[in-house]
């Protein structure tokens, strides 16, 4: 009888453990979705801006701090050895939260699918509009 019991509290725990995990999980998942909003017409931008020869109006995305470790003759030098050229294709990765920034993982692709080149964009929110505050090879 003893174990019986034993074993109907463990299942008991156990569906409750399960339970707050589900609604952890889910109330962090809608947290990211409303907080990365803006993010993608962002992205956009700043590679619209790039392929429109407006390196200026792409380096103005970003963010004080960004501006303040590279400066726009960095940034020219980065873009410039990414060889933006080679790919047509963007694909977007799950955002990350972290210190109240978004990173984000973007892969751009060939146009023959052959090559990718991953990228590291971590997003912060600045007087309510997100703006790029770093951008690495992944």
């Amino acid at each position: 009888m003893d174990g019986a019991l034993v074993q109907q509290i463990g299942i008991k725990a156990l569906l409750a453990g399960a339970g707050v995990l589900l609604i952890f999980w889910t109330v962090n998942a809608v947290k990211l979705v409303i907080s990365a909003r803006g993010i993608n017409p962002l992205v956009k931008k700043f590679f619209n801006q790039i392929a429109a020869g407006r390196i200026d109006a792409a380096y103005l995305l970003t963010s004080k701090t960004y501006k303040q470790h590279v400066n726009r003759q960095d940034f020219l030098k980065f873009l410039a050895g990414l060889e933006l050229n080679r790919y047509r294709n963007l694909k977007s990765g799950r955002p990350r939260i972290q210190d109240e920034q978004i990173i984000l993982t973007l892969k751009l692709k060939s146009e023959d699918k052959k090559s990718e080149l991953p990228l590291d964009f971590t997003f912060i929110k600045i007087e309510k509009a997100w703006q790029i505050d770093r951008i690495a090879r992944a």
